[in-house]
């Protein structure tokens, strides 16, 4: 069987950076940070008091009030990433087949602030159950992708990937499949999180696995510099358009790129901690290289999962240099998340967004935050500390992994029209 070419034909974004591709892709190239005090709760009880939050987003200026009322905040940030998305694939506007298009969408932990509001409403009261008639609905993780196609009628594939950071890069390799196999034209895809809550920060502070670096909260997120002490929790959503190659060439569409493969692993070796030789993270690279047809020399950058933890920073470096061997010193490696924060379920679906584009534009964004080298990591490997740089550019691959265990790696391609 000759399995079909992949697309991007439209991208979408809320992040901690900007509530647009544009405005994302700005402070990407400019290295801003994202993080700041928390307003979305009193957070001055907690150890960590920092996080990378959206800015200004208003759901009333994208939902009528009941509207936005039916909708955990989660799923709000998937409609909005997913309808910029759309908008720019031009999909609606073109009247492609409503049934050969999907929505597959991911999120690890799904509509906690409708479930801790109703909890706790319900052990503030006196014992009635008295719940919201919208708290089911609102908070179950499918949700974001049943609500994606309500909205256009997309009557094709549709769930949702849940494999905790791993699940919009999960997503994205679904999508990609269904395409690529015949079974769907067009997949709408990416992630959401609106994890930044009471529950959230102290779930995370308990496990020791965020940053408390609250004297200086915009250079908290340090990855690979020897001081980093944890992750920074973000929230927002990434999404994707993934177009058959001739469909999308049919109705002249623009095209940011290709997907070109998709590889999974698993660590199969504790549910927080990554195994510190990195061997699930050396299969999964290899899964993906194999899956796309090329060499690990023909790869020039690599978005990593960087999260600036203590052991999963060594490991993914250990596991790369081990892929690619001398290569490795010819890549351009970058973490994202020293400016986003890790959005945790949604990371691979924004780290998605801006790896199509650093391929499109010929710009690595930075790893800010790179203050003091690592004697454990080595500092010959360009993590392109600090400023962007600009290099022709024809594979970029990114990474994702997940607690559990779970790895994946995504892989794109310049596309000369």
């Amino acid at each position: 069987m000759q399995l079909k070419r992949v697309v991007i034909t439209g991208l979408g974004a809320l992040t901690p950076l900007g509530n647009s591709v544009p405005e994302y892709w700005e402070g990407l190239r400019n290295g801003v940070s994202g993080a700041a005090p928390i307003t979305n709760f009193d957070a001055s009880k907690f150890r960590t008091r920092f996080a990378c939050e959206l800015k200004g987003f208003d759901p009333l200026q994208y939902f009528d009030r009941k509207e936005a009322r039916k909708l955990d905040p989660f799923s709000q940030y998937a409609v909005v990433a997913a309808e910029q998305a759309v908008q720019d694939a031009r999909l609606v506007e073109d009247k492609v087949n409503p049934d050969r298009v999907g929505v597959i969408w991911g999120s690890g932990i799904g509509g906690i602030r409708t479930f801790q509001d109703e909890m706790d409403g319900f052990f503030k009261g006196d014992g009635t159950p008295r719940f919201n008639p919208f708290f089911i609905p609102k908070m179950i993780a499918d949700s974001s992708s049943g609500n994606i196609s309500i909205r256009y009628g997309f009557r094709g594939p549709n769930f949702v990937t849940t494999s905790a950071c791993a699940s919009s890069s999960d997503s994205i390799v679904a999508a990609y499949n269904y395409i690529r196999l015949g079974l769907a034209d067009v997949m709408v895809t990416g992630g959401s999180e609106a994890a930044i809550t009471e529950a959230g920060v102290g779930g995370f502070n308990a496990i020791k696995a965020m940053s408390e670096r609250n004297d200086d909260p915009t250079t908290a997120s340090r990855p690979y510099d020897k001081d980093r002490d944890g992750f920074v929790l973000g929230e927002g959503a990434g999404a994707l358009v993934l177009e058959e190659w001739e469909h999308a060439k049919a109705r002249g569409a623009t095209i940011y790129g290709e997907l070109i493969g998709g590889g999974m692993s698993a660590d199969a070796y504790h549910i927080t901690a990554p195994d510190p030789e990195g061997k699930g993270v050396v299969l999964v690279m290899e899964n993906a290289l194999k899956d796309a047809g090329i060499r690990p020399e023909d790869v020039d950058y690599i978005n990593t999962h960087g999260t600036s933890t203590p052991l999963g920073d060594g490991a993914e470096v250990k596991a790369i240099q081990q892929v690619f061997g001398e290569h490795a010193y010819n890549l351009n490696i970058s973490s994202t998340k020293s400016m986003t924060g890790h959005l945790l379920g949604a990371a691979g679906a924004i780290e998605a967004v801006a790896s199509v584009l650093a391929v499109k534009h010929g710009i690595i964004p930075p790893t800010i935050n790179h203050f003091t080298d690592d004697e454990e990591i080595d500092s010959r490997l360009n993590f392109t500390f600090n400023e962007a740089q600009e290099r022709p550019l024809q594979v970029a691959l990114s990474n994702t992994f997940g607690f559990g265990g779970h790895n994946t790696t995504v892989i794109f391609r310049k596309v000369d029209m």
